[in-house]
This record gives C-alpha cells, structure tokens and sequence, in this order.
C-alpha cells in the first residue's frame, strides 16, 4: 500500500493530463515494412502516468527530500570513504570540451581529454609508487580481478602454472576471495591475531610453491596498520609470489607512505573513495590498476601514452590481459579524480590522511568506555567497535543502527568484519567537522545508556523515518516488483 502522503507517480495520474508536448514532426515519416513492424512497433500505447508538469517536479522533489547522501548528512559507513565531493569537481566534469566528446573519436581530436587520463596516470603511478598504471577498470571488485589477472599471465609466461592459491586474511573484504575464485585461484585464509594483523607464523604456514599472490589492504579492514609488512613481502617474494594491494584503505596513508615502498607488485585504487568521484547507490565508481615493472606488460590494453607530443592508444601489447571495459574506464569519475588531486596538491592530499586518522582516533576513545574495543592499539582512518556489552542487554548491533537514524545520521557498517563479534564500523573521512563527529558521537553514547535503562526504546527504533524497520534480509533475497496498472 502506497505511503498516503506521498502517493506513487501512477496515483497521481489523472486522464487528460499533460506536462509536455513534443515539437510537430518536421521530416518524412517512416514507417517499417510490415514484417518488421509485427515484431519491433507496439500494438497498443504504453500505460504511462497522464500528470502535470507541477506534479513530476513534486513528486521527484519529494523524492529527493526523502533521500540521504553525503551532501545531506553524515554518512560514517565504515569501509567505504563516504567523503564529501567538492562541487569544483562536478563544474570540471560538465565543461563542454569533456561532456561533450564521444569515445570513438579520432584521438588527434580529444588531445585535451586524452592529456588528462594520461597525466592522472602518472599521479597515481606517484602516489602508489607503481611503475604504470591503467585507468580501464569500472570499480574497485574489477581492479581487484584485472590485478589478479595481470599476476595469473605473469606466472603462466613463466611456465608457472602450478601456482593455484591465493592468500586471504580473514578480515578482508568479501571481494577478495570473490576475485580470486573468478580468476581461477583457489582463496586460502591467513589468520589475523590477537592485536587484529596478519598472523606471521600463519603466513609462512600457508605458502608455497603454489602460493599466486596474497591479497592485504594496509591498513587492513580492521583499520590498523600492518607493521610487519616488509617481512609479509618478504616471506610472499620468497617463494615466488606475488603481492596484490587493495586499494580500498588509501584514504589513510597517502604522503606518509604507498603500496609500492611496501612491497606490493600490483594495486587497485577506488577513486569513487579515496579521490572523491560521488558513489551513493552502488556506482559509479572507477577502479584503476597499477603495477611494478614486471608486470607492465600485462596491463589492459589499449595504454595511453605519449608519442612525439601526441596522446594515443596504444593496442600492440601481445601479453596483456585484454580489455576489461568498454572505451577506456569510467571518463567522468576519472575527471574528477583528477580535479581533486590537482587542486589539493602533494601537501592537500597528505593533509587529507592526517585528519582522517585523527578524526577516526578522536571518535574511537570518545566511544571506547561504552563500546567494546576489540582492539585498543591507535587505528588509522576507520575503527571497529562490538556492540558486545549491549548484547547482554537484549540490544544488537542492528538495533543501533536502526536507532541511529531517529537522530538523522546514515548507520555504520555493521556486523563487519565477520572475525569481531556485533562489529560496528565508523569511519568519518576527513571532511566532516568536529562539531558534526561530537554530534554523532553523543547521539551513540546516548544509544549505549539507553540500552542500559530503556533496552526496547532501541529495539523498535527507527521511530520519526518515511518508512519503520523493514526486513532487508527477506527484500535482498525476494525482491518484489510492483506493477500499477492505471
């Protein structure tokens, strides 16, 4: 049944209304030969909704009102580097001579666009420490896979094609043995112990011979930093493996440190995340890879590179993988990647680390006394608390997040990682204010003494939202489709 406040776009419909006319046809009309009509032209009118201009910009108004993004509220989604994205972007994105290109053009005509993707390659070539880079990939799960791949055609040119496995650690995201497994490796867990890193002596049990590459995020999931990550390497390298950078966690490091000095061979950055492309709703999102010298060849093709002062293609790469999109990468997102680095500069970008981590460690002691800690070492741009302690109350991990939103703040990622028990997962990025992370922070303590004095205040929350607590395990699984017929 429809919200009676806000009725859907068909109950809005009235016969005879109209919001707009199209211009009276002004070339031939031309119509199929009857054997194709049968199969390609309508039979009957399409059942559109009969509204007024008024009511379309209402009803989409009112949409909009009843949505939520960064640009609205705070959105701590723990993992994912919800951080604000300067609108200079988005008026870089629109100038005429990039919005209005088509990616089949003639490069001797786009040089302008082309000098862009090419200079935002070597950006990232510095700010990773990778000896080239390809912007091809769509999003973060592709470079995870096109990087995987790149390391499978290394091996295989060296006649190693016994090497099956790749190392996991339990606390990476589920893209990683996702990725594995679609490029044919067989995914094999790495522990992480007591102070939340890789388990050294786990590690060096767990590969061999077979060993393709191990797969680390640094600072890894639980937002801490991995310092034994010269030995990892070491140990990964010393039996003829490889080390693949995810690239989800670069929002903490850059100008202190990059995968490259760590030994990693190959990277996969999110610039939806770390510079700034907007990716509310799943996309779009822009994932490029790079990698050491070793594995250049093997890059997607086609490369852009310069010759004689001119920005072509470059399809005669007889090892690479292949393409892995169309045209070459997510143009708009990469744009504004490429905005954010040039108007923060080496400084701005190191800046930017400095106060995630610092915002994340303020907002980590201030909860840490009503929250579980599971691991109480500094972290870096992202922390995770247990909601343990309200567990033994009747309260879950769920419950907050769903009474979050009665004080208007998108929830944390919750029941993330799956090694700590009630996981709650914030990270604040670096662009929200003190003022707003306090604001947050007393709205969870407020959560934690609730639970203690008033537990099922919590558990039928949400109370002031558009629509109560929705079942989301039985939407994701049974997704229903709703036709109105007018």
């Amino acid at each position: 049944m429809a919200n009676q406040n806000f009725p859907i776009i068909f109950e809005r419909s009235k016969e005879g209304r109209v919001s707009y006319n199209l211009p009276e046809l002004d070339i031939p009309a031309f119509h199929l030969e009857e054997e194709f009509a049968d199969v390609y032209v309508r039979k009957t009118a399409p059942e559109l909704p009969e509204v007024s201009e008024l009511d379309i910009m209402r009803h989409y108004i009112g949409l909009s009102n009843r949505n939520y993004g960064v640009d609205s509220g705070f959105y701590p989604l723990g993992s994912c580097t919800m951080k604000y994205n300067p609108k200079i972007n988005e008026d870089v994105a629109r100038l005429d001579g990039f919005s209005h290109i088509h990616p089949y053009q003639d490069t001797r005509t786009i040089q302008g666009a082309m000098e862009m993707l090419y200079d935002l390659q070597i950006s990232l070539q510095e700010i990773t420490g990778m000896h080239e880079v390809s912007l091809q990939p769509a999003a973060g799960a592709q470079g995870e896979w096109a990087s995987l791949m790149m390391i499978k055609a290394f091996h295989e040119a060296n006649g190693d094609f016994h090497r099956t496995k790749v190392i996991v650690p339990d606390s990476a995201h589920g893209t990683n043995p996702a990725s594995a497994a679609v490029a044919g490796f067989e995914a094999v867990t790495v522990k992480t112990n007591e102070n939340g890193l890789v388990d050294i002596e786990d590690l060096k049990r767990v590969v061999g011979e077979d060993t393709a590459a191990l797969m680390l995020t640094n600072p890894n999931t639980l937002g801490l930093f991995e310092t034994e990550i010269l030995k990892m390497a070491e140990i990964v390298h010393g039996v003829g493996g490889k080390l693949y950078y995810d690239g989800a966690n670069l929002n903490a490091i850059m100008g202190y440190t990059r995968p490259g000095d760590m030994g990693f061979d190959a990277v996969h950055l999110n610039l939806h995340k770390t510079f700034t492309g907007p990716h509310g709703g799943g996309g779009p999102g822009s994932g490029p890879v790079g990698v050491t010298k070793e594995l250049a060849p093997f890059l997607p093709k086609p490369v852009i590179v310069k010759n004689n002062g001119l920005y072509e293609f470059d399809y005669n790469r007889p090892q690479s993988i292949g393409r892995v999109k169309m045209y070459y990468g997510n143009f708009g997102i990469n744009l504004r990647a490429y905005t954010y680095i040039r108007t923060m500069g080496a400084e701005g970008l190191k800046k930017v680390s400095e106060y995630a981590v610092l915002n994340a460690n303020y907002m980590m002691r201030k909860l840490e006394k009503e929250y579980d800690l599971p691991y109480t070492q500094h972290c870096k741009h992202e922390f995770v608390l247990s909601g343990r302690k309200q567990k033994k109350l009747g309260v879950r991990t769920k419950d907050i997040a769903k009474r979050l939103l009665d004080f208007k703040y998108h929830p944390p990622t919750v029941y993330f990682p799956l090694n700590v028990e009630e996981a709650i997962m914030i990270e604040p990025t670096e662009t929200e204010s003190k003022e707003t992370l306090d604001g947050f922070i007393d709205a969870m303590l407020t959560i934690a003494e609730e639970a203690k004095s008033n537990p099922e205040t919590v558990q039928q929350a949400p109370y002031h939202t558009i629509v109560k607590r929705m079942d989301e395990a039985t939407a994701a699984r049974k997704p229903v489709l709703r036709y109105h017929k007018n």
